[in-house]
Formats: structure tokens, sequence, C-alpha cells
């Protein structure tokens, strides 16, 4: 049984969702449907308040605070609402709640999956999820044309399909795998070989999520072979489908609560854990590349600019955007997987501040905030500095004193900010490293090294080595796709 202060965080939970992505609660309150194709009616049956939510074949019920009574019900009587908390109606079902609130840190949450409404910010179109499938190849591709892009893929995948994302790369769409019954995010690379370093990314990013597999890192399901390899341009990635990410969320107006912030905290570097055994560093990490779904379960993506962890490589390609950057990478210093937790300090500050920690305008301007909340560093901080260049360039810095961020941020857990403290250390050699950082206090109640497991064998960059043309980068591509799916060989 549970408090009922917890009904109302799950609840808060579930309204943060619908916020998120968009679901008309004034609407749906009056019994009918809203401007959204995926439909949410409050129901009202034997005084007990329902939200029944169907999202194309999907449907989901979901207990809302009831109009009536204290009482209420979901999943066929599985969970009870009442004057004392939430109750499961049988033993066993009991033991599996408190285990799974042992695992997500005392807080329910409400799983509901949704695929997107039609008024998404990032499509810009009317999403009506109506797109007429056309058969190509004799019936082993499907194209949809989607907004006027032309999206082909293998016949397995199945509608319906919605546009759920768009940027300079393409489009991504939410679409059945009917060979998986399993709802996935397809990423279309339009022209992904006009630029060589595109196409580098590309050919990184698919290599290191096959490699990678892990909860907390997304999971990469399918490249889908060309048509015909001859007229090979467009790259087709299907991974699994996440709800949001966490830029939408710290841009929401919902209310975070500071468990909430715990708990992403933690599942961000779990899976950083596992990436940097892999001898991988993510070199990119920031609230858009981690992706969210109702579970609020968190998955790290975007691996297009990782780079090994070995110190002696040549790291000169741009990597992190500004806001999240390391001192050492301001200062075009060499770098370690350090850089990604100064990233995580970063995040971790702007999603219980609800803004950026360090929005630097540029690169001289980001330092000059970076030195005005943590201080100006002194020369026991510039050991690991080899160009004599930067070291003069901070010595000439105007002097600050580093601002204690318990005064900063007084609403943050104190815990929290020593973890954060020793992550946002200007010394890369002496901030904490992700072991250490999972084993803080501050995470001891979600902390089991047990569960924290590490990627059995590193990464390879062995292919980056030698100079690839864009014939070479199709052919590897092609075979990733082929491996994936042997009957097209």
């Amino acid at each position: 049984m549970l408090a009922s202060g917890s009904i109302w965080l799950a609840l808060a939970c579930f309204y943060l969702w619908s916020r998120c992505f968009g679901i008309d609660h004034a609407s749906s309150s009056q019994g009918s449907p809203n401007n959204y194709d995926n439909e949410c009616v409050l129901n009202d049956e034997n005084s007990l308040g329902f939200l029944h939510c169907q999202f194309g074949s999907i449907q989901s019920l979901v207990v809302v605070l009831s109009t009536k009574t204290s009482e209420g019900i979901l999943n066929n009587g599985d969970l009870f609402l009442n004057d004392s908390g939430l109750e499961l109606k049988d033993s066993e079902s009991k033991n599996s709640l408190q285990e799974v609130l042992q695992i997500r840190a005392g807080i329910l949450f409400f799983v509901v999956r949704f695929l997107r409404s039609k008024n998404m910010a990032d499509v810009g179109q009317n999403n009506t999820g109506d797109f007429p499938a056309v058969p190509t190849h004799g019936g082993q591709y499907v194209q949809y044309n989607i907004f006027g892009n032309p999206f082909e893929i293998t016949s397995k995948y199945r509608p319906p399909i919605m546009p759920v994302g768009r940027g300079a790369y393409g489009i991504v769409c939410s679409i059945l795998n009917s060979e998986t019954n399993e709802m996935v995010a397809v990423k279309k690379i339009a022209n992904a070989f006009d630029n060589h370093m595109d196409a580098k990314r590309t050919l990184r990013e698919i290599k290191l999520l096959r490699h990678l597999d892990h909860e907390n890192v997304i999971g990469i399901r399918d490249v889908i072979p060309p048509p015909v390899r001859r007229e090979f341009s467009d790259v087709y990635i299907s991974t699994e489908l996440m709800d949001t990410d966490l830029h939408q969320i710290i841009r929401s107006n919902q209310t975070l609560s500071e468990e909430h912030c715990q708990y992403f905290l933690y599942q961000i570097l779990r899976g950083l854990k596992y990436i940097h055994s892999a001898n991988v560093i993510h070199r990119d990490l920031k609230p858009s590349n981690l992706l969210l779904n109702a579970n609020c379960d968190l998955k790290i993506c975007d691996f297009g600019l990782a780079r090994p962890t070995s110190e002696n490589e040549s790291m000169t390609e741009y990597v992190v955007t500004r806001w999240y950057r390391a001192p050492e990478l301001l200062l075009n210093s060499d770098y370690t997987a350090a850089i990604d937790i100064w990233s995580v300090g970063c995040i971790y500050l702007e999603l219980m501040n609800r803004r950026p920690l360090f929005p630097g305008r540029d690169h001289v301007h980001q330092m000059r905030l970076l030195t005005e909340l943590l201080g100006t560093p002194t020369e026991s901080d510039l050991g690991f500095i080899r160009n004599e260049d930067s070291k003069r360039y901070l010595r000439q810095l105007p002097p600050h004193p580093r601002q204690p961020l318990a005064t900063v941020f007084p609403h943050v857990h104190p815990l929290a900010i020593d973890l954060v403290d020793r992550m946002l250390t200007f010394d890369p050699t002496r901030r904490i490293t992700v072991e250490e950082a999972l084993a803080h206090p501050y995470l001891e109640r979600l902390h089991d090294v047990a569960d924290e497991p590490v990627c059995p064998e590193p990464f390879s960059f062995e292919f980056e080595q030698q100079y690839l043309d864009e014939e070479q980068m199709k052919e590897m591509i092609y075979r990733e796709a082929l491996a994936l799916n042997p009957e097209f060989a």
C-alpha cells in the first residue's frame, strides 16, 4: 500500500506526460472527441473517472482522479484507488508492485504510450496518420508520401505510420514492425552520402548501436536495405520508439519532482557507465539526446560524434554542443571520458533549474559564464593543460571566487549539490568518474552495482583508421543492413 501522497505524484506524472504530448483536457473532460486524431475521452461510469485513449489500433485505459468518489480502478480490477492510498487486489500483485517501486525509487508511474498528436511542433504539419501505402519492387517494399518526401521501407513495416520528428537530416516516423509486433521509430537520412563527414557519422552510429546493448542506450532494430544497391542514397535506420526527450520535458511548464530528476540522473549515469566501459566517449550529451517514454525510462541516443576513450587518439573533430562543453574542450586540450561527466552535471542542474546552466553565446562568453560560477582556475587546476597559450589565456581572466552551488541553487538537495560539485570540477583528472558518481550517497537508494552492467567487449574504432570514400561507406552500411536482413543477401 502507498501513502496518499504517492497517488498525487503518480497522477502528476500522468498529467506531465499528457501535457508533453498535447492531450486537450478541456475537450476531453466533456466526453467529446478533441481536435486530435488520437482521441482521449473522459468517461464517468459508475461514479468512476476514466481517461480512455485510443492511438490508432492501440487503446489504453488510464485511471484519473474520480469525479464522485475516492475509489478508482485500473487494468481490469488489478489496482484500486481508495482513501488510504493505492492498493492491489492480490498479494502477488502487491509483491510485484513493491519490486517495481524499489526499482523506480518509490515512484509509481502510470504507463501510457503516446504516439504523438497531429499538431506536433517538431513536424509542423497536419498529421492525420492517413498516408496511403504504395507497394514497390514486387511488393518487397512499400512507399509512403510524407509531406512530399518519399519514404520507402520494406513491407514488414505496416501502418499506422505517423511522422514524429523532422530535422536537417530528414524525417522520423513511427510505424509497426509486423514481424515483432513492435512500434518502432524509422529515421530516413536523405542523401546520406552527399557529405563525407555526415556519412561517416551515420556509419559510426550504426556500428556503435549494433555493438551496444543496454537498457539506458537506445536500441537499434534495423537498417533497411536499399531496393537497388547501385541506387543507394538514402539510409533508413529503425530504433526503439520513445515518446519525448529531456529537452522537451525541461521546456514544458509542468513541475518535476526532485525524485523525477534523481531518477533521470541515475539512468544517465547507468547508461554512461556501460558506454565508457565499451571504450566509448559519447561526446555530445545534452537534453535532446536523452530520450524518455511515459514510464520515465531514459535512453541515451545520437552516437554520431562518439570516439574511443584512448588518450592517444586524435580528437580534433567538433564535439559537444557549446553549453555542455567541459573546460578542456573550450581550451582545445586533450580530453577523456571525463567530458561526458561534465555534461551530465550541466544537464542535471538545467533539469532542476529549468534553464541552461552555461548558455554561452560564443567560445569566450562560455568560458566567462563558467568562471563566474565556478571561479577562476588556480595554478593547481592548470596541470592538465599542455598548451601554453591556453594557460596564458586563463591567467589573464578576471579573478572570480567560486560561488557555493548550495547558495545559488538552494532548492536542490544538499547531496545532489555535492555530487554535481564533483562533476563540475575544472581539472578533469580530479573530476568524479561515472562509477564514483553512481556510488555517491545521493543515489544510494537507486544504486545497485549488480544491476549496473558493463559492456562485455570494447568497441573497436578500427574502421575509422583508414580513409573511406563514398563507395566504401555505402558498402559498409549496406553490409550492416544485410547482417540484419539476411534474406536480402
